[in-house]
């Protein structure tokens, strides 16, 4: 963010981070026993991204201390080292004791009382632009670059009047508080989710006997089957350049996010008509990752487009007997991956084929319980995707206030706040 190209209020100020902040060092003569034997530590796997606030520390022996950099309650631990710094990892502290440690690898500092807001310089730290200039501005080897606590200081910051950086910090945070809420419902329905699949898939809807199988304990009334009983013979995508413009979509790995698939960035697909019509998809249909990083991966299509499916993918299609929706939550399950990491083929680059698709089991209860299975998965993956839509709402629209209020391109009412 170029400083020079925006037109701040004449109250406003515009200054080194180092002339209204301080950085935090530890008193003389302090007594690190005063609070025990124990003290708070933060290493950097615990120093979070996208929150304001850590709480959670790892206690440390004294004894066992070693070197560390010094911080104080309410100070705003920004992370140095690449790529930490670039990915945003910073955290304002909360804890109980007045004063911990945390790894050498942060920068401790806080605001001035009655001249800076320590949450202010949180988000303003935030912006893109400011993050990507500082990056720049990192010294050491590849890999193991720092930012300089002078390059930090050195830093141009348009400082407004107390009262209006606490209510921009307070618009912000409630925004930000706001994302965290909707993380806390993923991470939540997530866990939720595998906790209910591991229940379901080993002890059925009526919590029945198990019994061992090729994919470990299932019920007993369950059949495990290899896929080719019960599924269309694996069919391979089409080998085709993606075009910009076009009637039919082609969907390839890349298209395929955990959110799902937009089909609006799909590019169209140039291949003949013939081979088109061989792999153009339909609802129900599962396409897999068939070669790299993201072997096994799977996706059920729901109401497609006019579309295609790319070479790097396999297609399954569910014959009478099984519930694609049911399949496709197997194919998120530890039975299921337990077979790809098993069946990786060398000669593939670690990829599989549709050949060992066709071999891997699969559990086969009644089709009434897939039914009744898949839709209380598929009620867990709703809510999660009506999480993940708002959540990245909110990531938008706190981009665009923290543009807009930084640059003083929207002004908050002045006014005192308690943020």
């Amino acid at each position: 963010m170029k400083l020079d190209q925006f037109q701040f209020p004449k109250d406003w100020k515009v200054g080194r981070v180092a002339t209204s902040y301080d950085f935090t060092g530890k008193p003389r003569g302090l007594d690190l026993s005063k609070n025990g034997d124990e003290i708070p530590f933060f290493p950097m796997d615990q120093i979070p991204l996208g929150r304001i606030h850590v709480s959670e520390f790892t206690p440390k022996p004294l004894a066992e201390l070693g070197s560390g950099t010094y911080i104080e309650n309410g100070d705003l631990m920004v992370a140095k080292i690449t790529p930490s710094f670039e990915n945003g990892k910073q955290a304002i502290v909360d804890i109980a004791s007045d004063f911990a440690y945390a790894t050498t690898e942060v920068i401790p500092m806080r605001g001035r009382k009655g001249e800076s807001d320590t949450l202010f310089l949180f988000f303003y730290l935030l912006h893109p632009e400011v993050r990507s200039d500082l990056a720049g501005k990192m010294e050491g080897s590849t890999g193991r670059q720092r930012l300089s606590k002078t390059v930090l200081g050195d830093r141009l910051i348009p400082l407004p009047p107390l009262p209006e950086q606490k209510k921009i910090a307070h618009i912000l945070s409630t925004v930000q508080r706001a994302i965290e809420a909707q993380e806390r419902i993923i991470q939540t329905t997530t866990e939720l989710k595998k906790a209910l699949m591991h229940k379901l898939f080993t002890e059925g809807l009526r919590g029945e006997p198990q019994k061992q199988t090729e994919i470990g304990p299932v019920p007993e009334s369950w059949e495990v089957v290899p896929l080719k009983r019960v599924a269309l013979k694996p069919q391979y995508g089409l080998t085709a350049k993606a075009a910009k413009s076009g009637t039919t979509k082609f969907l390839r790995i890349t298209d395929i996010t955990d959110e799902g698939v937009n089909w609006s960035t799909v590019p169209f697909c140039s291949g003949p008509k013939k081979k088109i019509d061989a792999c153009r998809l339909k609802s129900g249909d599962i396409v897999f990752a068939r070669i790299g990083a993201t072997t096994g991966k799977s996706y059920m299509i729901t109401d497609p487009p006019d579309a295609v499916f790319a070479s790097y993918l396999i297609r399954v299609r569910a014959g009478e007997s099984l519930e694609p929706a049911f399949l496709i939550q197997f194919f998120q399950s530890k039975g299921y991956w337990q077979q790809v990491d098993a069946n990786k083929h060398a000669n593939l680059k670690k990829g599989v084929n549709g050949s060992i698709l066709s071999e891997m089991f699969v559990p086969l209860p009644t089709l009434e319980a897939q039914k009744e299975i898949a839709a209380a998965f598929m009620a867990t993956d709703q809510k999660v995707r009506t999480a993940a839509a708002k959540r990245d709402a909110l990531k938008d629209l706190f981009r665009n206030l923290l543009h807009e209020l930084m640059t003083a391109k929207t002004r908050v009412h002045e006014q005192e706040t308690t943020a």
